[in-house]
Formats: structure tokens, sequence, C-alpha cells
């Protein structure tokens, strides 16, 4: 039996404190998947909630068939997805980050601190974040899973249950998607002010 089937025993058993080592060890992970696909911080935080809720009231259907933490991003990116339905309103902006290779693969960059170039990261984390909410639901959804999550094709292709030829196919066409809006407009001449209205 594995750490997870022990975990998942435990917290079967009435363990809360199983329960507790659960959410400590994948709220970063569900947190920041609802924050990218809604591109809420109160969206996010009300997601996650509702996610280790769905987690805790089904983990009696969990069957070891796929590994914990896919069956967990696949029930998180289900509620995103469900919610985005749900919602009327998509945020929208227009976004340009200049590139020399347009064809180069779009990531979050990472959240290290240099005081050299931290503005400028912040700047093209903003724009990355805008661009994800003028994809669709399903699209926003694969790049947050494999470029923001770090999840294998194969991984994606058990949490979205489809062919993993299909998880490449709309990768790239979710990638191309992002690469158009971000040689449309241009986020850096917006005011402050009307960043904020445009959000």
């Amino acid at each position: 039996m594995n750490n997870d089937e022990q975990l998942v025993n435990r917290i079967n058993a009435g363990d809360s404190g199983a329960f507790e080592q659960l959410v400590h060890a994948y709220e970063k992970k569900v947190y920041t998947m609802a924050l990218r696909m809604t591109g809420n911080a109160e969206d996010a935080c009300d997601l996650s909630q509702e996610v280790f809720l769905r987690i805790y009231r089904s983990l009696g259907q969990f069957k070891n068939e796929s590994s914990l933490s896919t069956w967990i991003y696949r029930l998180s990116s289900n509620v995103c997805i469900d919610f985005l339905r749900r919602r009327k309103k998509h945020q929208e902006i227009p976004l340009v980050v200049e590139q020399e290779d347009g064809e180069r693969e779009i990531e979050i960059s990472d959240m290290r601190y240099n005081p050299e170039n931290e503005y400028d990261k912040q700047e093209l984390k903003e724009a990355l974040a805008g661009a994800l909410q003028c994809l669709s639901a399903e699209h926003r959804q694969i790049v947050v899973l494999r470029d923001i999550g770090g999840l294998s094709y194969s991984e994606i292709a058990c949490v979205l249950e489809i062919e993993e030829g299909t998880v490449k196919s709309r990768l790239f066409r979710s990638r191309e998607q992002l690469r158009r809006i971000l040689t449309q407009g241009n986020i850096f001449t917006l005011p402050a002010s009307k960043k904020a209205q445009k959000r």
C-alpha cells in the first residue's frame, strides 16, 4: 500500500489529522490552478474551499485507478470549469508582450525575487495571466495543467479523460491563441487606472 492509499484510508477512517495533511500538501496547487483559471483571488479562495469540501465528500469514490494528485487535479479542474460556465462575464483586456521569437512556448515566469528585474517579471506575469482570461475555459484549462501545474501529457490525458494526442493538439492550439493575444495590443501602454477598470 502506497502513501496515497494510506492517507486516503486514514481520512476515510475519520482521521482529521490525515485530511489536514492532504490539504497542506495540495492547497497551494489547487489555489494556483483556481487563480489562473478565474483570474480573481477571491474566486480562487472560494473555489479552493469548494474543491477540498468535494474531496472530503468524495474520497470514498477514489479507487486508486490514477494517482491521488491526478484525481485531485481532475476534481479541481472540473470545479473551475463549472464555475467559468456559470459566470456570464469574462474578463478580457488587450495585451502585448514584445517577443523576438513568437513560436516559443508560453509559460508563467518563476516567482523567485530578483530586485533588478522584478518589475519586468511582474508585468510579464500580469500580461500572461490576463491573456489566459481571453482563452476559452477548455483551452485555459489545458495551459494551466501543463504550463503551471507541470503535468505530463499522459497525466493531463488522465485528468481530462481524453487521448494523449488530443492533449498535444489542444495545447498547441491554446498556446497559439495565447501568442496571438499577446501580440495584438500593449498592456504596458494602459494607464494604471484603466488597467484596474479593464480587470
